[in-house]
């Protein structure tokens, strides 16, 4: 019989993983890809919108990124949107397209880049330990209350040890490629 505990941090592991993983694909890496504009908002009749809900975002080179919107009359605003964020690129429109040239990264930048992905990858493997502290901390009140023996409660924690294990090797295993990705030249 599986503990629901179990499923539920197992649940709460693969989460913590995605998240990584997603907060990965927003960090550019020298290489054009339609998710570094996830994150940046433009005002579209008053309210904040994603921009790949108001364009088609694409990338047709590796070092270029082709902002197409659906209404042309947002142009401006994606633009001013881009030049707010944190992205560092001026875009070059066309009054039909948005052009973003990827710049080629700098060793510094490269090196500043693997710093954060470390430390977003060491939130990661936090937040998975932590998960497991609570999953032990359950198992062991279920243990007092009677409600599982105490050789269940120790097979129960070798199996979130094991899963720990799992997603930190997960989370290990994304930042290699990524930190592979970024040092490419």
């Amino acid at each position: 019989m599986a503990n629901p505990l179990l499923s539920e941090t197992e649940k709460n592991m693969k989460k913590t993983v995605e998240v990584v993983n997603k907060e990965f694909a927003s960090l550019r890496a020298g290489r054009a890809t339609p998710s570094l504009l996830d994150k940046i908002m433009v005002q579209y009749y008053g309210t904040p919108t994603p921009i790949n809900q108001l364009a088609n975002v694409s990338a047709p080179e590796a070092r270029l990124l082709v902002i197409q919107p659906w209404d042309k009359t947002v142009l401006p605003e994606i633009e001013k949107a881009i030049l707010k964020s944190d992205l560092g690129i001026t875009p070059a429109s066309d009054g039909n397209v948005i052009r973003l040239a990827i710049p080629q990264l700098t060793q510094e930048r490269r090196a500043e880049l693997v710093k954060v992905v470390k430390k977003k990858a060491e939130e990661g493997r936090v937040a998975v330990r932590n998960l497991r502290r609570d999953a032990n901390d359950a198992l062991k009140t279920q243990q007092k209350n009677g409600e599982i023996s105490e050789d269940e409660q120790r097979r129960l924690q070798d199996e979130v040890q094991k899963l720990t294990d799992k997603y930190i090797k997960e989370i290990d295993n994304l930042l290699a490629a990524k930190e592979k990705e970024i040092m490419t030249v």
